[in-house]
């Protein structure tokens, strides 16, 4: 099976469950990784989102396997508009 037939088939839910065994090291039952392993789903994770997702945060994969580098002045006014809670002290 080719790479891209492989990309194409994969659910979202597959998608899902790769991203998370990368973030934490371990399969949905435990089972840390090995090296080979995360490279491996690291590598289907991104192809996956260049090919399936339109992401548009820093340093994730966007449409045509593009990573996107914002600039700090773009995170900064990203960042300063996102008003999490305002307290009079």
């Amino acid at each position: 099976m080719q790479i891209e037939q492989l990309i194409n088939a994969m659910s979202p839910a597959v998608y899902e469950i790769l991203k998370q065994a990368v973030e934490i090291g371990k399969w949905p039952n435990g089972v840390a990784l090995t090296d080979q392993q995360r490279d491996k789903a690291c590598q289907g994770m991104m192809l996956y989102q260049g090919t399936h997702l339109s992401q548009t945060d820093h340093m994730t994969v966007g449409k045509g396997g593009v990573i996107n580098n914002l600039s700090k002045s773009v995170l900064r006014n990203q960042f300063n508009n996102d008003e999490i809670v305002r307290i009079k002290v």
